[in-house]
């Protein structure tokens, strides 16, 4: 039997993927052949570890280096100087900002001492196609204890409810309160379901495919619990076919449990049989709302449906079915793993946990956090996240993706919570945070949010499909400099009758950004109409290009640079720009050596 004294660690995830991660491993596993230690070494691929930003990542244990940025090129050094001679290689060692110096272990950088991880537990910690490192992490273990002890499916409920996890999809409903409504809810051939929503739409967020593809096991275990619990014996899992890594791997996931019998018939010889089935969803934001996913697995057209009845009562093919998102999944065998009391202590009093977000925008550590519930949005911002980049402010920050609001930056210090973001317009949503700084215009950004629903409206109801278009003119008409006083109360009129009359979730808070950005950042709007002007010099057509004469060298780069001949001068003079040629475009500002064209 070889003894492997080494594991090289490689995130596999679309991210360093991307950045050819796997081209690494080919070398690695090339360079322990070449330098006789591959039977000493090991190279494992992992999922995400979080840290985006400075991938490719690779961590070797048993020292714990990880090392960033990581080139194919540096496979035959890393594999030379530390699994061969025992040296960590410290130019490759993590070097974000926030660190004195280099830092050997991830767990030692400013991004991970503020985490607690429990949904990414696993994640750039197994290899997530093998279900025996899943197993040897006590995976199956909560499933098992279940089944082979024949814990009563009420006792399992009971243990969600005490746990006080709410869903992590949006809404935070509950998890423990949904599972007992689809048990008690009586089908009329005894037939419900058990689904996954793995439909991630909104923009910047990408916490669900990190953890399918990481861990994708956990989710098969926890809706395997799950159909035990509220008498379901079929699942599926309806996933983003733009998810092709999480896809193949939630494939082998649902292949190997069946192989060791953990899915199918009669699991751990209890008598109890549940299945789980993939369906893949086009990419249709509307059909992260769970009446809409549902009518997707059926074939149909993907759209909202009224409710009541709720799924609970009546959904996937008119059965009782039970709906929960990937990382609501993700907690539920930790909760039967450490205890209901070990999870109910983490978090806030109404919100228990922790809440996992995709870190984004204008922020230095861009990736993926898991922190207890009640953290505040500074902690997230500058300790986790390294601050705003280039010495620039930080100026908001979006929740919540299309569905959330703008959190500004007076109010950084507020708890990231279900009940505290609703208090100042914002919400939860699944995940996604985007970080904004001074260049960013708030009418824009509600612009872009509004410009997203617009082209995503599955066009049912009237007040989604005509409303969000109608003040998405108001917007465009606004950023364009041809905005009235009057528009702003028409805006805000409209969104409280979208959120009032949509038929479903999407369309009831598709006016959030507009009226979060309105509440905070008022004077945005009021600048853009009365002074015909953008201070963050976004929209193009309230901005202009200048040269100043007085610091233009006539080098005549800007004029070659110029994309549509609008600079002329002579060479050694102050050149000039013909406002009615220039697209705008930030080429000449670009081009210029001197700081002489400013935007104005």
């Amino acid at each position: 039997m070889s003894f492997i004294r080494s594991h090289i660690l490689v995130c596999t995830g679309t991210g360093c993927s991307s950045s050819n991660s796997l081209k690494i491993i080919e070398e690695f596993e090339k360079q322990l052949v070449a330098q006789g230690m591959e039977k000493e070494a090991k190279v494992v691929r992992t999922g995400c570890f979080g840290l985006c930003a400075l991938g490719p990542i690779v961590t070797i244990y048993p020292e714990g280096a990880c090392y960033t940025h990581v080139t194919v090129d540096d496979a035959e050094e890393i594999v030379s100087e530390h699994i061969v001679k025992g040296r960590i290689v410290k130019r490759l060692l993590n070097k974000s900002a926030g660190e004195e110096g280099a830092v050997t272990s991830l767990t030692e950088t400013q991004f991970y001492k503020h985490q607690q991880r429990i949904a990414l537990r696993n994640c750039g910690v197994i290899n997530p196609e093998s279900i025996d490192e899943y197993i040897g992490v006590d995976g199956y273990a909560a499933l098992g204890k279940i089944l082979s002890e024949q814990i009563p499916p009420q006792q399992v409920i009971d243990t969600v409810l005490a746990s006080g996890l709410r869903g992590r999809g949006g809404a935070g409903f509950p998890t423990g309160l949904k599972w007992q409504f689809t048990a008690n809810a009586v089908s009329p051939d005894g037939v419900k379901y058990v689904c996954c929503n793995a439909d991630e739409g909104d923009p910047g967020a990408f916490m669900d495919r990190s953890v399918l593809e990481g861990d994708p096991h956990t989710i098969i275990e926890a809706m395997t619990i799950a159909g035990y619990a509220v008498g379901a014996h079929q699942g599926y899992i309806y996933v983003r076919a733009e998810y092709p890594i999480a896809v193949k791997r939630l494939e082998t996931a649902i292949a190997q449990a069946k192989e060791y019998g953990l899915l199918g018939k009669n699991i751990f010889d209890s008598g109890f049989d549940f299945d789980l089935e993939l369906r893949l969803g086009a990419g249709a934001f509307v059909c992260g709302e769970e009446t809409a996913l549902m009518r997707s697995i059926e074939g149909h057209r993907g759209e909202p449906k009224t409710r009541p009845p709720f799924p609970a009562v009546k959904g996937l093919f008119d059965r009782p079915t039970l709906l929960n998102n990937v990382e609501t999944y993700a907690n539920i065998t930790w909760i039967f793993n450490h205890g209901a009391e070990a999870f109910a202590a983490i978090g806030t009093e109404k919100s228990k946990g922790t809440k996992v977000f995709a870190l984004g925008g204008k922020i230095t550590n861009t990736g993926l956090v898991e922190v207890p519930m009640g953290t505040t949005l500074r902690t997230v911002v500058e300790d986790i996240g390294g601050g705003v980049p280039g010495g620039k402010k930080f100026k908001a920050a979006q929740t919540g993706g299309p569905s959330g609001g703008c959190i500004p930056a007076s109010l950084i210090d507020t708890p990231i919570d279900y009940e505290s973001l609703a208090s100042i317009g914002s919400m939860m949503g699944s995940g996604g945070l985007i970080v904004m700084d001074e260049d960013n215009c708030m009418v824009d950004i509600a612009k872009f949010y509004l410009e997203f629903i617009v082209d995503e409206s599955c066009g049912k109801c009237a007040p989604c499909r005509i409303g969000t278009k109608r003040l998405l003119g108001l917007l465009t008409k606004i950023t364009e400099g041809n905005g009235e006083p009057e528009d702003l109360d028409t805006i805000e009129e409209l969104c409280n009758h979208i959120k009032q009359s949509a038929l479903c979730g999407l369309g009831q808070t598709a006016p959030n950004p507009v009226l979060s950005t309105l509440k905070h950042f008022r004077e945005e709007y009021e600048a853009h109409i009365y002074e015909k002007r953008c201070p963050a010099g976004v929209c193009k057509a309230l901005i202009q290009y200048v040269v100043d004469p007085a610091k233009c060298k006539g080098c005549t780069r800007c004029a070659q640079g110029c994309p549509t001949g609008a600079i002329s001068g002579a060479v050694r003079a102050p050149h000039i720009i013909n406002q009615s040629k220039c697209i705008k475009c930030g080429a000449c500002m670009d081009h210029c050596r001197f700081g002489a064209i400013s935007k104005q």
